[in-house]
């Protein structure tokens, strides 16, 4: 069989990235080295310093040995501090990004926005039993008390790091001791729709690599319907309902990343066809995906229509390499050409087509296949390849050379066939069949088991 294939599609184009990188860079100039990445020209740090100015700025900019660079460390006290003098039951100190900022590290529907940031927590550090938010992903617009998403160390036994969805489903936990003083490095990503949402969130040690927490949903509400748009928040944000669980903390931030595209790209990296007998194998292989629900597989014959043929789930959103393959039996199809592609779908209903791999049916050699299935009760499938336009015979025979069956007796255009042999009123044993032509001649055996 001759085949074209290719080695390398995309099927969407790569999406143009936005992105903005905050580090710290020891200048002393905190706040407005913050407020130039996050909202130029505006103020994004939210603290107690009405209350507690003696204090001087609740974030500053330290070495640390570890990571061997300047990071941020954010300064909350259990007394005076409060959350900016607007709120006395609770105390704030965090960034954001909001309004005033550049449209390209706001999300909106449509878009995947892609957070990385490090933190550390102190030994022993001590979180209320209400909430004590690290991190939040919080809504303008609409119904936007509420965080969508939630970084939340929580009182417990023991101490918890809690995923929050909602403001109140818990989606994943990680005991907060293997969190204190070790570096570790979060990587979130979002695509934004109010139904069919994506989101993942995993943390990982600095040190090693070691994962310590991982979370993914593929279908998820990331933004509430009547919302402009959202955005996320670092720092701490703390209740103050239960003062006799906190203490005072110094929390360290490093290396903030903001990415955004507004094009959802799988990746395709190969797109290929092998060829063993009448067994036809796709295979495809994807470098990235996003909000991907799957890949139809589609099959046009000569003088036909496209037809789905079947379907394999995608990984919904992942940086990792994924490989697929998908096998069709084309003994049946007599064509001397097939176009295959793939539909790819996202969660959200947006579909994208492959480019066409092209196989030629055209057998290289006469060939006659051992039936399937072998042994059979009581009909089985006789397969054979023509490679010449010929007279074609298919027969049965016993093993006293008797003929008990011709099935086929035509002529035969060049390519792939196969026939059913029922055999309701036979004994079991030993049977052959044979194909000939003007040029081949095989036989097979095969068992009849009743």
């Amino acid at each position: 069989m001759t085949i074209a294939v290719f080695a390398v599609i995309v099927i969407i184009n790569l999406p143009i990235y936005s992105q903005a990188i905050l580090e710290a860079d020891g200048s002393g100039n905190t706040y407005e080295l913050i407020n130039s990445v996050l909202a130029p020209g505006y103020n994004v740090v939210e603290n107690p310093e009405c209350v507690h100015p003696e204090f001087g700025r609740h974030i500053a900019e330290v070495w640390d040995s570890v990571l061997n660079q300047y990071v941020f460390e954010f300064y909350i006290h259990v007394t005076p501090d409060n959350d900016r003098c607007i709120n006395y039951d609770r105390q704030r100190v965090e960034i954001k990004t909001y309004d005033q900022s550049p449209d390209s590290l706001i999300g909106v529907v449509g878009e995947t926005i892609t957070y990385k940031w490090k933190f550390k927590l102190p030994l022993g550090f001590q979180p209320s039993s209400n909430f004590t938010h690290i991190h939040q992903i919080k809504p303008v617009g609409g119904d936007d008390g509420n965080p969508i998403f939630a970084l939340t160390p929580r009182k417990g036994s023991p101490n918890r790091l809690e995923l929050k969805h909602n403001n109140t489903t818990v989606v994943e936990i990680v005991e907060l001791s293997l969190i204190e003083d070790v570096w570790v490095e979060c990587t979130e990503v979002i695509y934004v729709h109010p139904i069919n949402g994506t989101y993942s969130m995993t943390i990982k040690k600095v040190s090693d690599g070691t994962t310590l927490l991982s979370y993914n949903n593929n279908n998820i509400m990331t933004i509430r319907p009547d919302n402009n748009f959202i955005r996320p928040k670092w720092g701490i944000y703390r209740s103050l309902l239960s003062p006799s669980d906190l203490r005072d903390e110094a929390v360290r931030f490093a290396s903030f990343y903001i990415s955004e595209n507004t094009v959802l790209p799988v990746e395709l990296t190969s797109f290929t066809a092998d060829v063993l007998g009448s067994t036809i194998t796709l295979k495809w292989q994807t470098a990235t995906e996003l909000n991907n629900q799957g890949f139809e597989i589609q099959r046009k014959l000569e003088n036909s229509d496209w037809a789905a043929i079947g379907f394999r789930t995608g990984q919904g959103t992942t940086i990792k390499q994924t490989t697929y393959s998908f096998q069709d039996n084309i003994s049946e199809i007599n064509t001397t050409k097939l176009c295959y592609r793939l539909k790819q779908i996202d969660f959200n209903g947006t579909i994208e087509y492959s480019n066409e791999v092209t196989v030629l049916n055209q057998p290289s050699n006469f060939e006659l296949y051992q039936n399937y299935p072998n042994p059979f009760n009581p009909s089985t499938a006789i397969s054979y390849s023509i490679s010449q336009t010929g007279l074609v015979k298919i027969t049965i025979y016993n093993t006293l050379g008797e003929v008990l069956k011709e099935l086929v007796n035509e002529p035969k255009e060049p390519g792939y066939y196969s026939v059913n042999w029922n055999a309701p009123n036979l004994n079991s044993g030993v049977y052959f069949y044979k194909l000939q032509t003007d040029r081949f001649v095989s036989i097979n055996k095969m068992v009849l088991l009743k």
